[in-house]
């Protein structure tokens, strides 16, 4: 059986990362991969989450499987970061949560529950979106289409493009919307366009997934969260992926949920038990120690109020970023305006550069990033900015 394998392709972004690590220069610069860097390009371990494990080890008594769908406490401090303490829905029993294997578990299970129970539903992904959406919803068995995002004219959202779109999506079919921080262009709806998508859910049947991979890492915690929650004002159902790895840290951990919320609280029990089922017969059941973690810093408000400040220390490090890019680039003579840097929000934005120019400037330069022209803009710090920006330039960005 083996004989007959081929080998499988490398990761388009990860595989990258594989050949900057052998790559000799000392001056190569890692804008790839989508982790938090520091000014001295380490991704740190947070003082809150440190000071949470040391914690964890003196208090923990059990290395016992957790349940299904994870501990309740991680649910409910879930669902108060998603749509705020006190929420009528929250409190009305129509939202359940699930821990999962990080963002991207929480994803596989939304595929694979909607393969299960909705099986001709298409899934709708954005243009560009992440690369990895489409492979999970596919290796789920479902088919996949795409609606307009990004308005190549302006590097801005195409805004009645994408809602035309939206509105010949057929009911039954499945929407998947980039929470905050668009990965990989760095553009988000305004609240005017999250209530007009939400409008649109609502009058033509379609259901919304919300990839909220990076709540917290564009305005701020609360702000980050506007589109789902005017989704959570107008639409039934729906469905919400979280990702803890980005603002606490907590990548190798593999740290995530998924929460449904049904129109009744007895339909979002019955959805719960099938949930349950699609994780059974794929990892059982959740890792313990990253939930643990997550759980220990928000329900309690002192080690809550830490970690905020520390993830406002990384949000404006990265808005920093932006603005120095847009800055060194116009300093070194780009003759494209790059200012739209500023005004996008998180750790991803699109050079607009073509492939050649990405190969000529990890050929050339040692900078690396993904073929589409994506950045990390984590990836920068005051010490390579300049050398980012004039290589850029050289390659005729």
């Amino acid at each position: 059986m083996f004989e007959r394998l081929q080998e499988a392709p490398a990761d388009p972004i990860l595989g990258l990362m594989e050949i900057y690590a052998t790559d000799p220069r000392e001056n190569k610069v890692n804008l790839t991969v989508g982790v938090y860097q520091d000014e001295a390009g380490e991704t740190p371990v947070l003082p809150s989450v440190r000071q949470a494990g040391v914690d964890l080890l003196s208090l923990e008594t059990t290395k016992a499987y957790l349940p299904i769908s994870g501990p309740p406490e991680l649910a409910t401090a879930v669902r108060d970061l998603l749509f705020g303490a006190g929420s009528p829905l929250v409190d009305g029993g129509r939202a359940v949560t699930a821990q999962t294997p990080g963002g991207t578990g929480g994803l596989r299970i939304s595929g694979d529950f909607l393969k299960n129970h909705q099986p001709q539903a298409k899934i709708w992904l954005s243009s560009p979106t992440w690369p990895n959406h489409p492979a999970i919803f596919r290796a789920a068995g479902l088919s996949i289409a795409e609606y307009p995002y990004l308005d190549p004219a302006t590097g801005g959202l195409g805004v009645e493009a994408m809602l035309e779109a939206l509105r010949a999506v057929p009911a039954g079919d499945v929407v998947v919307l980039h929470g905050c921080c668009h990965n990989p262009t760095g553009v988000d709806p305004d609240q005017a366009t999250w209530r007009e998508i939400a409008s649109i859910a609502s009058a033509k049947g379609w259901l919304p997934l919300v990839d909220l991979a990076y709540q917290g890492f564009g305005e701020d915690l609360e702000k980050d969260a506007q589109g789902l929650r005017e989704i959570a004002a107008q639409v039934p159902e729906f469905l919400v992926c979280s990702s803890f790895s980005k603002i606490f840290g907590l990548y190798r951990e593999r740290i995530g949920a998924m929460t449904l919320v049904a129109a009744t609280p007895a339909q979002a029990k019955v959805a719960l038990s099938q949930l349950k089922i699609a994780i059974r017969t794929s990892y059982s059941t959740p890792p313990a120690h990253g939930g643990q973690l997550v759980s220990m810093i928000l329900r309690d408000p002192v080690r809550a109020k830490q970690w905020r400040a520390e993830l406002l220390a990384m949000r404006e490090r990265i808005q920093a970023m932006r603005s120095g890019l847009a800055d060194a680039l116009r300093a070194a003579g780009a003759q494209a305006d790059f200012d739209f840097l500023r005004n996008q929000r998180g750790m991803f934005s699109l050079l607009g550069i073509t492939r050649a120019q990405v190969a000529s400037l990890r050929e050339e330069h040692g900078i690396y990033l993904v073929g589409s022209g994506r950045i990390n803009v984590a990836g920068l710090s005051t010490a390579n900015l300049d050398v980012v920006a004039r290589a850029i330039v050289a390659v005729g960005g």
